[in-house]
């Protein structure tokens, strides 16, 4: 047998003499090459898998449908006979790929299915072996899928407090307008500043000082007791007391009076069933008469320009008693606290609505035994913890 012939590879079909797959028909193709045979040698007609090893050269996939399925390597050889040639020929072509280095001629891929080589330039991959890099595994791909697991387990590990309705109780009592609660104590926040007086007024009277005050506020809250006023009328009546002292000296025998006197105009505006002048002339022990305390009226009205319409520190604990869900021993034990507030002239620098939070958050923390602050509380007071302590 001759030497083989240069780029052996036996899986391929390539022509031989010029002669192409659609001519090999007839006796014209017998008889040309009966007048010729040699002796035989190896005309790269075998099917299938080399007789011997070779070296496969590989190189990356591209889109075109380059892989043989490496279960057609295996397929037996057969020789390519006349009769074989001419069924291959007669077989419509599934796919022609003309190469620079084949023009002229044409290129047959066989089905799939029954292919059982490939045509020149069609380069035998092994799928196993090879792999695209959108196959290959990533670094740390498994480490970081574990801690994408552990994050979402952390993040549903976090229990957030649902936040509850606090208004859900009154949705069918009229009074509560619930429907407007929220834009009404937004204005209560604006209108507390307004409510606010000079912690250091005392400093503008030459009569009287804090602990005279502290007195006269303490025998009012008897009175109240004493009338059993509303408490919307005690903290009116504190409140219009400091800011008339704060712009109008007073001597200290018409101390009581101004106290007196603001009752009067507190129960006016909050009271439905208002006092006489002449019981709070007798609660006074007859000190002062009608006509005074009705000149002390003109003169505080006048001086607070009729402004009596501010916000106190026990409308904003009604508020916030209903977001802590108080019940009725929290609700007297910051009732207390805020009383206490009224009598010590050292609360006035603190904010009514500063004043109502701390009130209940002491009242809280000494009925529970420990710090808590809900975040119903936090976001009804706009107060945190912190800013309490």
């Amino acid at each position: 047998m001759e030497g083989l012939g240069e780029n052996n590879n036996p899986g391929l079909i390539r022509p031989i003499h010029g002669i192409r797959g659609n001519s090999m028909e007839g006796g014209k193709f017998a008889s040309e090459v009966g007048t010729n045979r040699r002796a035989l040698r190896d005309i790269r007609n075998l099917v299938g898998n080399p007789p011997y090893p070779c070296a496969v050269t590989k190189r990356p996939l591209t889109d075109k449908n380059d892989v043989v399925d490496k279960n057609l390597n295996n397929v037996g050889r057969r020789p390519m006979t006349r009769k074989f040639a001419a069924s291959l020929a007669n077989k419509p072509p599934v796919c022609q790929q003309p190469q620079d280095s084949l023009a002229g001629h044409e290129v047959i891929e066989i089905e799939k299915s029954k292919r059982p080589a490939t045509v020149r330039d069609f380069t035998v991959v092994d799928v196993e072996e090879y792999k695209s890099a959108s196959d290959l595994p990533l670094p740390m791909l498994d480490e970081e899928m574990d801690n994408c697991e552990l994050k979402e387990i952390e993040m549903e590990d976090v229990v957030v407090d649902p936040i509850p309705d606090i208004d859900i109780c009154d949705a069918n009592n009229p009074l509560a307008v619930i429907d407007y609660v929220e834009d009404i104590y937004k204005f209560y926040r604006e209108a507390e500043a307004d409510s606010c007086v000079c912690p250091n007024y005392m400093s503008i009277q030459h009569d009287i000082n804090e602990k005279m005050r502290a007195i006269l506020i303490d025998w009012l809250i008897e009175v109240h007791y004493k009338f059993e006023l509303m408490e919307e009328t005690l903290f009116l009546t504190v409140n219009l007391i400091d800011r008339f002292l704060a712009r109008q000296p007073v001597v200290r025998k018409k101390l009581q009076l101004v106290g007196v006197t603001a009752m009067l105009l507190a129960c006016k505006y909050e009271e439905v069933s208002v006092p006489v002048v002449d019981d709070l002339i007798l609660i006074s022990d007859r000190a002062y008469t009608r006509q005074e305390v009705l000149g002390m009226e003109k003169l505080m009205v006048n001086t607070l320009q009729f402004n009596m319409s501010l916000p106190t520190p026990y409308v904003f604990m009604r508020r916030f008693l209903k977001a802590a869900q108080s019940d009725r021993k929290m609700e007297l034990l910051s009732s207390f606290i805020i009383e206490l507030c009224l009598v010590e002239y050292e609360m006035l620098k603190f904010r009514p609505s500063f004043l109502a939070t701390a009130a209940i958050y002491t009242a809280q923390c000494s009925l529970k035994g420990f710090k808590y602050w809900s975040r119903a509380s936090e976001l009804h007071t706009n107060y945190t913890e912190n800013q309490l302590l």
